[in-house]
């Protein structure tokens, strides 16, 4: 029966919707000892070092414990602790198999030889999971110091991070979660594009159904468009990310992800042929709820205490809100300024929301079909 349970857990992994390459790296500092968990994503590591041995399309449990070793050592070369300058042995041990909202992760429990003398120890990773064959993967870090936890983004953009390994403040920490949300907008190709899709008719209207796109006269009508636009997806969004985070609500991963890119395709297609002349700010709340579930999805599979969730939510909302309010601080200008002649109304609007439709199309059917389209 327990063999039966870990096939079907693998081979349901495979099957799900593609998201984002992250791995979850889990620090634990007790009583100045070091010890961790590191969940890779079995689609991942098959990509990279290959699992399927028969070939059948699935990932059965023999085949993975078939190659532990291999999984263990390709693990632990691409990163390195190193504790007040000396560096952290560290040994893998027995793998296990866990489930995350997209599919079966490889389980590795970390044993690091090192041991923090001083309150004020310093700890260095450097990180280079998947480097040669995909940029934009993500190491998600959640650092637990005598039960205070903290988070970081390791990857391509930073591959090497210092941590004082002392009980960060309640200050920190939601410094932490910011810099998380942040990050996550920016990376976020979908919701990224499901944005500009919104605010590219943002500087102009349509005056009566037939008679097409008129740009604003003045720059508060624009302004305040764009203001209930972002808004409604604020407050949409939220709703969603605190349920699903919380644990209230849970929706699966394929339906999400594939939703999400089926909202970028109907919003960026409305720009074209439009349906919604007026209240565009009641689609991007319906589009919104879906995406809240997405960004969800990185909170939820970071494991965090119960007592750090309410500050993540927080902290991680309000990072989301600042990435998006410098994407549409650095649009909005320049579209006001370009409004008014055809570049702006057939070669941005139209055509780029042509392109941004074409490009969620793809996701839509990469992530229905469980296919690789894009390299994004």
């Amino acid at each position: 029966m327990r063999a039966l349970w870990w096939c079907l857990l693998l081979t349901a992994g495979a099957a799900l919707a593609h998201k984002p390459s992250d791995s979850y790296l889990k620090l634990t500092v007790s009583e100045g000892r070091l010890s961790g968990r590191w969940d890779i994503a079995l689609r991942d590591l098959d990509f990279a070092i290959g699992l399927d041995g028969d070939g059948d399309g699935a990932i059965t449990w023999g085949e993975l414990r078939a190659r532990h070793a291999e999984i263990a050592g390709y693990a632990a070369s691409r990163i390195k602790l190193t504790l007040d300058g000396q560096p952290c042995a560290l040994q893998v041990g027995p793998q296990q198999v866990d489930s995350h909202t997209d599919g079966a992760y490889s389980v590795l429990p970390l044993a690091l030889g090192c041991v923090a003398a001083r309150g004020d120890a310093r700890l260095d990773v450097e990180y280079a999971l998947f480097a040669e064959l995909d940029p934009q993967h993500r190491g998600l870090l959640a650092l637990t110091v005598e039960g205070a936890t903290r988070t970081a983004i390791l990857g391509p953009q930073a591959p090497r991070q210092s941590f004082e390994l002392k009980s960060a403040n309640r200050l920190a920490q939601l410094a932490d979660f910011v810099r998380d949300g942040v990050w996550h907008i920016w990376i976020g190709f979908d919701h990224i594009l499901f944005l500009l899709a919104l605010l590219l008719p943002g500087v102009g209207h349509w005056p009566l159904r037939g008679q097409g796109w008129r740009p604003v006269t003045r720059f508060r009508q624009a302004f305040w468009d764009v203001v209930r636009v972002v808004t409604a997806f604020t407050l949409a969004h939220s709703i969603t990310l605190s349920l699903a985070t919380l644990g209230l609500v849970s929706l699966p991963s394929r339906w999400v992800e594939s939703s999400i890119a089926a909202s970028v395709v109907l919003a960026a297609l409305n720009n074209v042929w439009p349906v919604f002349h007026r209240g565009r700010w009641m689609v991007a709340f319906a589009f919104g709820l879906i995406h809240g579930f997405g960004f969800a999805s990185v909170l939820g599979d970071l494991g965090l205490p119960q007592g750090a969730l309410v500050l993540a939510l927080l902290g991680f909302n309000v990072g989301v809100e600042c990435g998006q309010l410098v994407i549409v601080a650095a649009f909005l200008p320049l579209a006001y300024t370009l409004r008014h002649g055809a570049f702006y109304r057939i070669g941005v609007l139209r055509l780029g929301s042509l392109l941004i439709a074409a490009v969620a199309a793809a996701w839509l059917v990469e992530r229905v079909f469980d296919l690789k389209l894009m390299p994004f």
